[in-house]
């Protein structure tokens, strides 16, 4: 472990964990900005009841949609939310960080090698500004239940899946039961909710969120 003043730099989870853990014990607000769940395992004990962590804090969560593509995961994401945590989901960039209490910065690095690093941060400085990185993230993602709907009416994997076949709009307008207009709306609609102005820009950022 290198320390640099007060920016520690870690590598792999089992070192982290063991440098933080009573960080996240005592911790009554916690923060994180993620992919997917897997980057944040350490903040995901496995002992049951997992859900029941969330209790008595203030949790707030951002993933990108790839995480709603796992059933497993998108039901520890429901289980989570009943109780008592907030989570929204943005196809947009995020930087993988675990904020705690406002006063301690966790974040992601490179995974080299298969394993990951980790940098833990204490200086006010530096914590106040990823804090504000992650606001505005939370700012402009949606509610969990909101995007899920969203993603259900629309039939998202589904069309995304026809969009990277090359599937022409007839012949998956057939494939999913629905009339071409139908089909049509969808895919703008899908387009909207991903922010991209053209169908391959879909499918690209469909695959930079895990969707693909």
């Amino acid at each position: 472990m290198e320390k640099v003043t007060d920016v520690v730099s870690v590598r792999g989870e089992a070192e982290l964990f063991e440098r933080t853990a009573h960080l996240f014990a005592a911790a009554t607000e916690i923060s994180c900005a993620a992919r997917d769940l897997h980057t944040w395992s350490v903040a995901h004990p496995s002992e049951p009841p997992r859900e029941q962590s969330v209790r008595g804090l203030t949790v707030r969560k951002v993933y990108q949609p790839g995480v709603l593509f796992d059933p497993a995961l998108a039901e520890h994401l429901r289980q989570i939310a009943a109780h008592g945590a907030r989570i929204r989901i943005t196809e947009r960039e995020i930087n993988e960080t675990i904020l705690l209490d406002r006063r301690i910065a966790i974040v992601a690095g490179e995974n080299i090698g298969g394993v990951r690093g980790y940098t833990v941060i204490s200086s006010p400085d530096l914590v106040q500004g990823i804090q504000s990185l992650f606001e505005a993230a939370w700012h402009g993602a949606t509610d969990l239940e909101s995007y899920q709907a969203r993603f259900t009416e629309l039939g998202a994997r589904e069309i995304l899946e026809q969009l990277a076949s090359g599937s022409k709009d007839e012949t998956a307008a057939r494939c999913l039961g629905v009339s071409l207009r139908t089909y049509r709306r969808r895919v703008a609609e899908l387009m909207e909710l991903l922010g991209a102005s053209s169908r391959f820009q879909a499918g690209a950022r469909a695959r930079e969120a895990g969707l693909l």
